[in-house]
């Protein structure tokens, strides 16, 4: 045990005294976030302002179909269609015509056959839903009308029933659109950190030992020390090195949560007072709104529970990954070889991930609570689960087997690094490995 913590001190030490392992913790969350920010403006980047002339022959829609910024309404006169179609072609027009056709004794059928869009370009398919969204509205609107409705009546009718949750076990807590929004980000952020750490990190594992391998270094290291000790001892420091990044992380999501709630705690408290002019900011400060509900949605959940399951899962996670990247650095001789054996453990961390996709629409669901309790799914599938509430019984089940086969192996990769390690010039094959543990 001394040996492993030696090790693990050494690994763990070499790693943080790093600039770039402090820069990059304290600039990772500000980055992911600008990441997301630019991957939004990307999905925007690429839509086009249209300007579609109308010709309403049937006087139905002239006046109620609504501009917006993505596609601008100009209504023009009806017999000027064969004027406009010849500019078209010669690109000097609009970038659309729509063409209603007349109507007669409310026959809706034969309008929606001969209505049509003429374009000379490729229209955006969003905008296309729009318009004929808006077109369907209208013409609904007609409809009702026309059984004799008022349209007080009509806006009675086009109301939504909004259905509140409240969960009995989780002290009635309301579950609105926001918290289960907030929820299923929280899910997949914690998801795909814990995938991506393991994955980066056990590869740092592997490399590591590999490297080692290579230069002869670990002939003169397991001189002194066990190779399951070394093994171990790099297992653990890597994993306190991600560690500490994951604890400051979450503090650092702790405090902005607590900030950004005490902002639109403020703006609130503002608004009830007196004669104030904040009513002139409202419409600068509905960002700050949104801020302020996301954070105190995230404030509403069981922190503890959450921050305490993440660390445990991801922390056997890790080492059951670990173990089997150090095993497969063992066992070759060259980065090229790692490749053949690497699906093994990229595989149910897939299955996992994308798996846990069904679970944001249904956490309870029979596919989320196999994938929570099957070990090599569990470290990513019940961090993905635990936002929503997972039943104590279940968290026990999956942490005692992820436990036992976590030490199943390392075992099993302690046999095949204890004789891989010192291998040379060898490549190693499934039916040599399982010789190796078997020995």
């Amino acid at each position: 045990m001394k040996n492993i913590l030696l090790i693990t001190k050494r690994e763990y030490l070499t790693q943080v005294k790093k600039k770039s392992f402090v820069v990059l913790t304290i600039l990772a969350p500000v980055m992911m976030l600008g990441f997301g920010l630019f991957i939004a403006y990307l999905m925007n980047a690429n839509k086009s302002t249209y300007k579609i002339d109308v010709l309403d022959n049937s006087g139905m829609f002239d006046g109620k179909m609504k501009s917006n910024d993505q596609v601008q309404f100009v209504f023009l006169n009806p017999n000027s269609e064969k004027q406009l179609i010849g500019l078209m072609k010669e690109k000097k027009g609009d970038d659309g015509l729509l063409v209603f056709s007349k109507i007669e004794n409310y026959d809706f059928d034969k309008l929606e056959k001969d209505t049509k869009l003429l374009v000379n370009a490729t229209v955006d398919q969003s905008a296309k839903k729009m318009i004929s969204n808006q077109i369907s509205e209208i013409i609904k609107q007609e409809k009702i009308k026309k059984l004799g409705l008022q349209q007080s009546q009509i806006d009675d009718l086009d109301k939504n029933f909004e259905l509140k949750t409240q969960n009995v076990l989780d002290n009635n807590s309301e579950d609105n659109d926001m918290v289960f929004g907030v929820k299923s980000v929280l899910a997949m952020l914690l998801m795909y950190a814990t995938f991506m750490f393991i994955i980066i990190y056990g590869v740092r594992v592997m490399r590591s030992v590999l490297e080692e391998k290579n230069n002869r270094v670990v002939e003169i290291i397991i001189s002194s020390v066990k190779p399951f000790d070394l093994m171990m001892g790099k297992i653990f420091g890597v994993t306190l090195v991600a560690l500490t990044q994951f604890v400051v992380w979450i503090g650092m999501t702790v405090v902005g949560a607590l900030f950004f709630n005490a902002k639109s705690a403020n703006l609130e408290i503002a608004k009830q007072l007196p004669n104030n002019n904040i009513d002139v900011a409202i419409p600068q400060n509905n960002m700050m709104n949104i801020i302020g509900e996301v954070s105190h949605s995230l404030l509403s959940l069981n922190y503890p529970l959450i921050i305490s399951v993440f660390i445990l899962f991801f922390l056997l996670g890790y080492i059951f990954y670990s173990s089997m990247y150090a095993a497969i650095g063992s066992a070759v001789d060259n980065d090229t070889e790692t490749q053949q054996f690497t699906l093994f453990a990229i595989i149910p961390l897939m299955i996992g991930v994308y798996g846990s996709f069904t679970i944001m629409n249904n956490p309870d669901g029979p596919l989320a609570f196999w994938l929570s309790i099957v070990p090599f799914t569990s470290p990513v599938a019940m961090i993905a689960r635990i936002p929503f509430g997972v039943p104590i019984w279940q968290i026990l089940l999956s942490l005692f087997l992820l436990i036992i086969t976590t030490l199943f192996m390392v075992f099993v990769a302690s046999k095949i690094y204890r004789i891989g390690i010192l291998m040379y010039g060898n490549k190693a094959s499934l039916k040599e490995i399982w010789k190796w543990i078997r020995s």
